[in-house]
């Protein structure tokens, strides 16, 4: 589990990265370095990127706090729990490509499996 808990917070740190590198471009890496004052607006791109982003901030709770139960409940079905966190890391790692394309319907079956992965670990809680 905590292979996969380390894998969804590497993913994280580098969707973070990803949003600054394709922001640099369009204001320059001295600007972005400074107090951030008066930046021009955000590219389609950038925005999407900021918006993929801002979803995993919003789901990163959902997902580590019933996977840090797993080490605290007795008897917690940690097979489950690892199955879950491996859908949830792969349904987030698919989430940003296709938030990217505009696309909404593979967005909304990755976000949707990612939640499905969450569901998983905290059906793992209970079951074991």
């Amino acid at each position: 589990m905590t292979t996969w808990i380390l894998a969804v917070l590497v993913l994280y740190l580098c969707q973070i990265y990803f949003t600054a590198i394709l922001y640099v471009p369009s204001v320059g890496l001295l600007r972005l370095a400074g107090g951030r004052d008066g930046l021009p607006e955000k590219g389609k791109l950038s925005a999407r990127a900021d918006r993929a982003l801002l979803n995993l901030k919003e789901n990163m709770p959902l997902f580590l706090v019933p996977a840090l139960l797993v080490y605290v409940v007795p008897n917690a079905n940690a097979g489950l729990a690892i199955l879950g966190a491996q859908v949830f890391f792969w349904a987030r790692l698919a989430y940003i490509p296709s938030y990217m394309s505009g696309i909404p319907g593979p967005r909304s079956i990755a976000y949707g499996a990612g939640l499905a992965g969450n569901l998983m670990i905290v059906a793992a809680l209970f079951t074991g």
